[in-house]
């Protein structure tokens, strides 16, 4: 199974990057998609109660407890409503499974990291830290989203 360890700079080798991308309210998100073990339907989540803002819950996933993250509310965006495009990304840190929850996958879409810009000095700067890049090319802008900084919280 993949992890975060060093994918942020193998991600970036070469002039190709692959993106996962998905939808967070109307804006389009991407993540390095080596990263995404798989994509699933959100399924029974419990909650936990004192967990860290952003964190929805547990749930079980093949015997195995993910823990269920709100990427809207992890990002500062509000909160996802489960709908039926609603999905998880899972994606393993430190050997535990993570589902981060978003509005809807979109495509996976091969980009020129040449093409990547910084974000934005007048975004939310939680929004800002949680980025490692904003990718633009006809009409299409993509935040993509620094792996590292999606385990952070905001009380770390």
């Amino acid at each position: 199974m993949r992890g975060i360890g060093n994918e942020k700079e193998a991600g970036m080798a070469g002039d190709e990057l692959l993106l996962a991308g998905f939808k967070i309210g109307g804006a389009t998100f991407g993540i390095d998609a080596r990263l995404v073990l798989e994509v699933v339907k959100v399924g029974e989540v419990t909650m936990v109660h004192g967990a860290p803002p952003g964190v929805s819950g547990i749930r079980n996933l093949r015997g195995r407890i993910v823990t269920v993250v709100d990427m809207a509310a992890h990002l500062g965006l509000g909160c996802i409503e489960i709908g039926p495009h609603s999905r998880l990304l899972i994606i393993e840190h430190q050997s535990e499974p993570f589902g981060f929850l978003v509005d809807a996958v979109t495509e996976t879409l091969a980009i020129d990291t040449k093409g990547i810009d910084s974000p934005p000095t007048g975004m939310d700067p939680h929004l800002r830290n949680h980025l490692s890049g904003v990718w633009r090319e006809a009409g299409q802008l993509i935040a993509i989203l620094d792996p590292e900084a999606m385990f952070r919280w905001r009380d770390e």
